[in-house]
């Protein structure tokens, strides 16, 4: 998210709020067609309900698509911010000889792979907590950081950059892209209640 902000400048944090309004807003309506109709259990059944077969195959299409991009990324991300902290350049597996970005892909994918696998999505809340924990001791170490570092300076940044606006707002859309899932999440959840307490008029 800094580096988001940095491109996009302090405006480009809109994007932040518009998407969280609108994914709580779709997931919302989502909940209440599975609610209306029991036999929804993902996006393609969501098609096939509004729009029938065809409306079943683009919306599959679409997400499949989607959840590709979302892992394809997500494991750039790792390799690029992992080779911040360790450099493992010179690896060789069957002759090829890797690059640090390379080999935390490989390894990302490699300690990922079994959640994929998981047929009861309630077992993720357990990794959901372990997220949780690592976001809060990053922003305690950062803000330790921050204030304890003499030679720490202050930027005031941008309060808009046009050229770097789209980066920007591609990272703000990744932060939601958990928002493909929900209809699986709230299938398996044991207290459908749980799944939202926000009431819309």
């Amino acid at each position: 998210m800094p580096y988001a902000t940095s491109q996009g400048g302090w405006i480009g944090l809109g994007f932040l709020f518009i998407f969280a309004v609108i994914c709580c807003y779709t997931g919302i309506l989502l909940r209440r067609c599975i609610d209306l109709h029991p036999s929804i259990m993902g996006y393609p059944d969501v098609g096939q309900a509004a729009f029938g077969t065809y409306g079943r195959i683009i919306v599959s299409a679409l997400l499949y698509f989607e959840l590709f991009a979302v892992a394809a990324e997500f494991l750039i991300l790792e390799g690029d911010n992992f080779t911040q902290l360790i450099d493992l350049n010179g690896i060789k597996i069957m002759g090829l000889t890797l690059t640090s970005e390379q080999s935390f892909i490989i390894i990302s994918s490699i300690v990922m792979l079994p959640t994929v696998w998981l047929r009861d999505l309630r077992l993720l809340s357990y990794i959901s907590a372990g997220g949780v924990i690592a976001c809060v001791t990053v922003f305690a170490a950062t803000t330790w950081y921050g204030i304890s570092d003499s030679s720490f300076t202050y930027h005031s940044g941008n309060l808009i950059n046009i050229h770097g606006l789209p980066i920007a707002v591609g990272l703000y859309a990744f932060c939601y892209c958990g928002h493909a899932v929900f209809p699986n999440i709230y299938c398996s959840m044991g207290d459908k209640t749980k799944f939202t307490r926000v009431r819309m008029c």
